[in-house]
Parts: C-alpha cells; structure tokens; sequence
C-alpha cells in the first residue's frame, strides 16, 4: 500500500506535536512543514527530517492531506486554497471564526468528495469513549473547563479555545437538536471573552427538555500574566 503523503502548516505548539505523531506512523510519508517564519520551518524540519518552507504553496500536488494548524482567523483561507487543489484537510479546532466561513469550506469538501476533519480531540479522550455506552438517556450534564491564559490564543475567546471541547462532547452524547442556548460571558485580561458560561437545552422526543451547563474559563495566574493583561509565559 502507497504511503498517505502529509504536510504541516503551521509548526508552532500544536503544529509541532503533529509533526511528531505524522514522522513516527508507518503508513505515513512526511512531505514537509511550512509556517510564515521559515526559521521555526527549519528547525522542525531538521527534527523530525523533512523538507521546510515559508510558503505553503510548495506542498500542492506533493502531499494528499494537510494538517492546518495556523491562528484561527487564517483557518479559512489556508484551508480554502488545499481544499480547492484536492487535498484533504485536518484542521485545528474551532474550524473558523464564523459560521459562514464554516459552511462554505463544508461545501467545498463535499462538492471535491474531499475530508475535512476538525481537531475536536477530547471526542476520542478514553475517558469520553469508556462512559459513551454507558449514557443511554442523560437528563443533565455539568462540564467545566479552565485553562490558564496563553499568549498563542491571540483572535479568538474562551468559548472557541477552550469550551469549545465541551460543546462538541455534549452534543455527541445528547444526540438531539439543541432548541434553546442561554449564555454569558465577559472580558477580564484580553479583547474576547475570558470566562463564559453556556446552557443548552435539548429536546427529548418533545415531551421534555434535557440540559447541559458548560463553563469555561481562562485564569490570570501572578507572575505569568502582567498588569494589563498580556501574558508574558513562554511556550
């Protein structure tokens, strides 16, 4: 069998770790990583042995799916382009900023019989997928995440950085169309929300209604985060 040939755009945190997990698959052929400041290109390059590049451009027509994991504000763009040279795509979570953005890179997939899988990693979490047999009604779910504030979650907020885990785990137990969502949320150390809280309530064969709490949070923990808000940690 011929060996998936895979790209990387993006090679910062996240970028990075699925630079490690492609160079070690056996069925796996690692093209090459691409990010904007080609140093941090070569560097991951030389790690785990492929070709680097500042322009992503050079991966259409060698590789047959990419890993996206740039800032969410350029999801869409970067995707589009790989999407629309038929290449699969595996996109870091949350898919885009907007829904529209969203829908139309779903279209594009779909219309060029092409994946596009969104990173929505805690679905496969063992402790997830031990319980899921188990939960045959729930009447009620509670999560809670917090995270401590990093400098690398730059354009989005808490509910698409953290809660966003949480969303899609509920929705893949409920199994049942949402009909209300309650929500609050405010700023506190940057530009977006930092703490929210989110209530769903689902429909349950329409005889009563079932509801999930999710909130999430960043922390502002002394001595990673100055006075104005700006983290200053190092990766």
């Amino acid at each position: 069998m011929d060996k998936l040939r895979v790209g990387v755009v993006g090679v910062g945190h996240l970028g990075s770790i699925h630079t490690r997990v492609y160079s070690r698959l056996r069925n796996v052929k690692l093209i090459g990583v691409c990010d904007c400041n080609l140093e941090r290109a070569i560097e991951i390059g030389k790690k785990y042995k492929t070709a680097s590049y500042s322009d992503y451009e050079k991966l259409f027509g060698n590789v047959d799916a990419v890993s996206i994991a740039v800032p969410t504000s350029l999801h869409y763009n970067v995707a589009k382009e790989f999407l629309k040279n038929k290449i699969h795509v595996l996109i870091e979570k949350p898919i885009t900023k907007t829904l529209s953005e969203a829908d139309e890179l779903i279209d594009i997939a779909k219309s060029n019989d092409l994946i596009l899988q969104v990173g929505h990693i805690e679905r496969f979490n063992s402790a997830v997928l031990a319980i899921e047999p188990y939960l045959k009604k729930p009447k009620f779910i509670e999560c809670q995440r917090l995270g401590p504030f990093h400098k690398r979650v730059k354009d989005v907020g808490v509910v698409l950085d953290l809660m966003i885990h949480d969303i899609d785990i509920v929705l893949g137990l409920m199994k049942q169309d949402v009909i209300n969502i309650e929500a609050v949320g405010l700023s506190t150390i940057s530009d977006y929300e930092d703490v929210a809280n989110v209530r769903l309530t689902f429909e349950d064969g329409g005889r009563r209604e079932k509801d999930a709490d999710i909130p999430g949070g960043f922390l502002c923990i002394p001595g990673l985060c100055d006075p104005g808000g700006r983290d200053i940690q190092e990766d």
